[in-house]
């Protein structure tokens, strides 16, 4: 009975648009382990037996966050099931504090992808690659899915992204020239692909490829890390571009207002409150919020 609740379940948040791939499959699990605990129906105890079977205390927090919601979904059909109590604490956490590049940083970055591994296309490849990723701010998997239709004369079309969205990202004439650069060595390696980057086995890349060139480069020009320090990711430079454009964004409430909706429609995000988050990246900007708040406290406009 669990197991059909559980389909049902899926298939109305699916038409909703989320796909819950790893949710569906740890809902299937619970499903099982109630089965053959001889339940019919959500059990607290059960769930929460299940969810603890996690390593972390964060993975248990999650596995019973995801059946806390899909018993709320079936209780109001039938109120016999029990809504089990989030006794792991909660499902969110803090998100980290980002690694931002510096200009000089980048372009180290870049340089170092393009003298590291074998004398053959796959320098060109991750050194436009982290390029783009600098200048665009589109994310990683964005990057890696572009096609040669995707790059048009009004920039570059990411296609159904996350979220299921799809958008325009504008390109600077240098950034297109760059592309075009690439593509004229690209083009003879793999004909018949169309994806924009390729691997050495002439396919198009992975994230995992993608996670051991950049660490390549960041060993090479050796970045500061450390215990407690913001880790480097191909992600950082998405963070690093979100940054910066809030850095250039001009004095005053109504500008401030929509410099942010555009920079959250430009990086394709869910919500506006996901970009307000990278106002705590950087003291810079956090110094320009606290000064706001004593002018705002002692008098002045905010």
């Amino acid at each position: 009975m669990i197991a059909q609740a559980v389909e049902s379940y899926l298939r109305v948040r699916r038409a909703c648009g989320f796909e819950l791939k790893y949710q569906g499959s740890l809902l299937q699990s619970f499903a099982t382990f109630s089965h053959e605990r001889g339940k019919h129906r959500v059990c607290s105890d059960v769930a929460i037996e299940w969810a603890g079977l996690a390593e972390s205390v964060d993975q248990r927090a999650r596995r019973l966050g995801e059946v806390i919601r899909f018993a709320r979904y079936i209780r109001a059909e039938d109120p016999s099931h029990e809504l089990p109590p989030p006794v792991f604490g909660s499902e969110k956490r803090p998100r980290p504090i980002p690694y931002i590049f510096s200009r000089e940083d980048i372009q180290r970055l870049v340089q170092a992808a393009s003298e590291s591994g074998y004398r053959t296309l796959r320098r060109k490849t991750y050194s436009t690659l982290f390029a783009l990723l600098a200048c665009t701010g589109v994310r990683v998997s964005e990057a890696i899915r572009l096609r040669f239709e995707d790059i048009t004369a009004d920039g570059l079309m990411i296609r159904c992204s996350k979220f299921r969205k799809s958008r325009l990202v504008p390109l600077h004439e240098t950034v297109q020239a760059g592309i075009e650069r690439y593509l004229e060595h690209r083009h003879p390696y793999a004909p018949f692909d169309d994806h924009v980057f390729v691997s050495l086995r002439r396919k198009p890349l992975r994230i995992n490829d993608v996670d051991t060139a950049f660490r390549t480069a960041v060993d090479r020009i050796g970045l500061q890390r450390g215990q407690g320090l913001p880790r480097p990711t191909p992600h950082s430079l998405r963070h690093t571009f979100a940054v910066r454009a809030l850095e250039t964004c001009p004095d005053g409430r109504d500008h401030i207002t929509k410099h942010m909706l555009a920079l959250s429609t430009y990086l394709g995000h869910g919500k506006v409150c996901h970009t307000y988050w990278y106002l705590e990246a950087v003291p810079e900007l956090m110094k320009n919020i606290a000064q706001c708040c004593e002018s705002f406290f002692t008098g002045g406009r905010p």
